[in-house]
Order: structure tokens, then sequence, then C-alpha cells
């Protein structure tokens, strides 16, 4: 068998060389033509077997001469080759192009990035996207190991900057100038015979006058608008009647949990509603002082009507009704019995979130915020009583990670996260203070993972600037995973609450854990030991600061 290897294709007798791209023409003559004539071809010997083209086993040229002629190939051969190469090109770009974005070409990754920003009016355009765009992305090493040495020089930059600062606490009538309507509805003194704080308001409506109507809550979640149903046909039989007046108990928390978030909150809730003199919020979190009272309700979503804060007080009519049933009761009536029960609200954001400030309150030239929560709380209720769970920040930060990043979670991509947030708070601490920094809603939103919420102590020191140090119980989750009995009986003593019978407080302890992690999560095992070592670092001075505050060497969480 011949082949033209001018050609490169086995040609058919009556086919031969009719689509050769040098020689082709209508008046083609296979003798005359220099290129096909047969001196010119150099022939292919193979055995008598069909033969593969990749598989030839001997060529042995003719003539020394070299090759005059070009390849050769049909056109449908050349159409699959360019659209070969075509197709080869754009998996080769879309790899390039995906490999880039998620960090997994290996290319230098630069520990610096663009200069970190606080200007209001750059915070109040950009969307969160625009707001990490103005922070160059990092690119993955991925030699983990290697980078922890530039990486603690990062860490070592931080920890010269910080300074536990005490900020100056803002008087009452300044914050009347920030929420005039607040103060307005929230009277200076509660009832007098109830241990939860109330008072009764004017109703002004009539019978066919929906009290609800426009709760922000009922509006934008269909998960409460059963609640409210509810409460709108028991709403008239819990009103007190007095002078041809109708009047409602309006009632706000008794004491908080206020942190954080991933430390065992949602468990200590769960535990904590079973008890007979406690009741909740109709929600676990409102999030109102944090978020709703400024209108938002995803940051990425812009901002919303501002929730007033009669829609935060209609979340506790439940537990009103029943503290208004125990005191009008006879008991109470004849002998001035004391309500007992008191009402919890359980917002996981209320110790840490700051974020808003920037948007509604003057920024000040250290790039402070002028108010916290607990300025405003502390206002209404100077007598609240605050719960803190907290856990190992190192490990609430790869607990937070898991549970809501949503793709491609990794302890390679938590690793990549880690390091490019480090770097973000490292150009913060450059130029601002360590509260600046923890409070700034553009930092906060560009870092990848959310680091300054294991800054506890920063929160919990500004806190003990308006609040006693007895008013406030700090727990940690690692305790209450091994002893819930424990830790449930210093959150009763601490809130003064009734005993429990024994059939009670087993309900109580012996249930099963909340919120734990999920099982896809958990395949992903734990963290790096890099990133881990990396974290231990970072969070280093603000445990051992947190220890001399609370006096107690397991806020080290050394043993973890």
């Amino acid at each position: 068998m011949r082949y033209c290897i001018n050609c490169c294709i086995h040609l058919l007798p009556n086919d031969l060389h009719r689509q050769c791209f040098r020689c082709r023409g209508p008046n083609h003559n296979n003798q005359k033509c220099p290129v096909c004539k047969e001196e010119s071809k150099i022939p292919l010997y193979t055995d008598s077997k069909q033969m593969k083209l990749l598989a030839v086993l001997e060529v042995r040229t003719d003539h020394s001469e070299s090759w005059n002629g070009v390849f050769c190939l049909r056109k449908g051969k050349l159409c699959s080759l360019i659209f070969g190469l075509i197709i080869m090109t754009l998996v080769m770009a879309s790899y390039i192009l995906t490999g880039a974005k998620h960090g997994l070409l290996l290319i230098p990754s630069p520990f610096h990035y663009g200069a970190f920003t606080s200007n209001p009016s750059l915070m109040d355009n950009e969307s969160l996207s625009d707001m990490k765009d103005h922070y160059q992305p990092s690119k993955m090493n991925i030699s983990y190991v290697k980078d922890y040495p530039s990486i603690k020089l990062i860490i070592d930059t931080i920890t010269s900057k910080i300074e536990f600062i005490t900020r100056q606490r803002p008087d009452s009538e300044e914050l009347r100038k920030q929420e005039p309507h607040m103060f307005s509805v929230i009277p200076n003194k509660f009832i007098p015979n109830s241990k939860n704080p109330c008072w009764y308001e004017e109703y002004r409506g009539n019978t066919t006058t929906d009290p609800y109507a426009t709760n922000s809550y009922a509006l934008y979640s269909k998960r409460f608008r059963t609640i409210f149903d509810y409460l709108r046909k028991v709403f008239w039989n819990h009103l007190y009647h007095y002078k041809d007046k109708h009047y409602r108990l309006r009632c706000l928390p008794h004491f908080y949990i206020i942190g954080q978030p991933k430390c065992g909150t949602t468990d200590l809730y769960d535990r904590l509603r079973l008890h007979p003199d406690v009741r909740f919020s109709a929600i676990k979190e409102p999030h109102w002082w944090t978020r709703k009272r400024f209108g938002i309700i995803r940051l990425r979503d812009g901002f919303h009507d501002r929730y007033p804060v009669e829609d935060y007080l209609d979340l506790f009519d439940l537990a009103a009704h029943q503290i208004q049933g125990v005191l009008q009761s006879e008991a109470a009536k004849e002998h001035g019995k004391m309500n007992n029960i008191v009402i919890g609200e359980a917002s996981a954001s209320t110790m840490w979130d700051n974020n808003a400030w920037i948007f509604f309150y003057d920024n000040s030239t250290e790039g402070e915020p002028p108010f916290l929560i607990q300025d405003f709380i502390h206002a209404f209720q100077p007598n609240a009583k605050l719960i803190v769970m907290l856990r190992d920040p190192v490990e609430r930060l790869y607990s937070d990670y898991l549970y809501f990043a949503s793709a491609n979670k990794s302890v390679e991509d938590f690793h990549e996260k880690v390091a490019e947030s480090l770097q973000l708070f490292e150009n913060c601490m450059l130029d601002y203070s360590l509260r600046a920094c923890v409070y700034n809603n553009s930092l906060n939103n560009a870092m990848p993972v959310r680091l300054q919420v294991g800054l506890y102590v920063v929160y919990l020191l500004d806190w003990l600037t308006v609040f006693n140090k007895d008013q406030i119980l700090v727990l940690r989750l690692e305790d209450h995973a091994s002893n819930v009995k424990y830790t449930m009986h210093m959150v009763f003593q601490f809130l003064d609450l009734g005993p429990l019978s024994e059939k009670q407080e087993a309900l109580i302890t012996k249930s099963p854990a909340s919120n734990t992690r999920r099982p896809e999560d958990r395949s992903l095992g734990p963290m790096l030991p890099t990133t881990k070592a990396i974290l231990r670092d970072f969070y280093r001075p603000f445990n051992t600061k947190l220890a001399q505050v609370l006096f107690d060497d397991a806020f080290l969480w050394k043993r973890t």
C-alpha cells in the first residue's frame, strides 16, 4: 500500500491528490505535476494488514532531496483540526481564568493590599462586591507551611499596634438627640410589682383596627406572619380597661444573650426557654438594636425603612400577656403578688455588630463610632442583665466559615481567606486605632472571614464602660459542652430564677445539643495545622487581655 507524504492521508485510486493544496485545480495532471509524479513521492512501506497512520513500522525514502510540498489535508479533517484547537484554547482559557479567580495558580502571593479607606462617601455608595474590589484579591500559595513566616510578620505588626484604650461614654442628652422617638416611647420607670421591665401604654385604636398592620417583621418575613395572626386574634382579650380607656402592657427584655455567634447561644436559648419563669421574644434573634432599627435586613441589599421601636416591642406581646395574667390574678390583687416571669432576647449580634453607625451618626475625627448599642440599652435599662457565651476564637472562626460559606468549602480555601483577612486588618491598624478597625463597616465587609468577631475583649471592655461587671455573665462553650448542668445552674443563679423540680431540671440539662455542625461540614475535617498556628498567634494578645479582665486563665484557651 502506497501513501503520498505530501497529502499525509490515504487516498483511493480514483481520488488521488484531488484535494492536494499545492496542485489542486481543474487541469490537474498527476503525471505532469512536479509534486505528484512518481519520483517526488516518499513511499511508506507497511505489512499487508490494515495500517493505522500512527503505527508506521518503517519509513524509507527513495531520494535524498528535501520535501518540496506542504502537507495537504482533506477539508473535513482540516476543519476538525481547527475546531479541536479552538476547543482546546477555550478549555485552557477557562482553566486559567478559573484558577486565577480561586487562587489555584502557582503565582506568587503578594502580602500587601491596597490602602485601607474610611471615606464615608465611598462606603455609602459601594456595594459589598465593590468594597471587596477596593482591596486586591490574594493569590493562593500552595505551600502553606511556607506562608507562615510571611504571615507571622503581619501578625507581629498588628500586635505591635494593639492598644486597649477606654472609650468616652456619651451623655444621655446626646443619646436623646440621636433617637428622640425611642425616648418618647419607652418610659423612665416601670411598674413596681414586676421583675421584668414593663409599663402600660394607652391604646387608641378601635375593634376594627389591626394593631400589627404596619409591623415590619410581619411585612418583610412570611415566617412571622403566623405569630402575628395569632396575636391579632387575642389582642383585645388582653387590653386593660380603666376609666373608659384601653391600655396594653408593654415590656422590654429583662436579660439579653448578646453573643457570640457560633459559640453555643442557640443551645443556651433552647434550654433556658424550658424554665417555667422564662419567656423569650416571638423571634429568637430580632437583631433590632444592631440592624433592624437602622433599616438593615441584609447589608448587601441596602437599606429598607427603619423598624420603629413599636415593632420591636410587639415581639414581646405574647410574654406580656402572660405577665399581665399574673398581675391581674386574685393573688396579685389581694396580696400584692410579684410577677417573677422574665423575658429574654437572644440576638447574637448585639455584643459586636455596630457596622451601621457610619451611615447614621456623625463620624468622629479618629474614625471611631460616637455611639454604641450598649449606650442606648443602658439608657433605658440600667439594670439589664447580659449573658455572653464564648469559645476558642480559632475554632469559632472555622465554624463560622463552615456555616456561612456557600460553596467550594475546603481547608485550603479557609487558609487563603484567613491570610487575606489578616492582610486587610494589618492595613487598617497601620493608620487607625484598634476600635476604629473593629467597628469599621467597610473593612468588616471586605474581609472574607469574620476575624473581628473573635476579638472578644475589645467588645467586652466597651460594654463594661456602661454596665457593671456583675451585670454580665461570661461563659465558655467548652465548659457548657462538658457540663451542661453546671453552666445552666450558673445562668439560673445569675437571673435569680425560681427552683426547679427534678423532672424539669432533667428536661433542661439532658436534652440533646442544638445547632451542631452539619454532617457535610464534618467531612472536611479540621483546619490545616499552619492555619491554626497563624490564628493562635493572632488571637493570643486578645485572649491574654480577656483572661486578665475576667481573672480566669481558662479564657487563654491553651488546651484546645
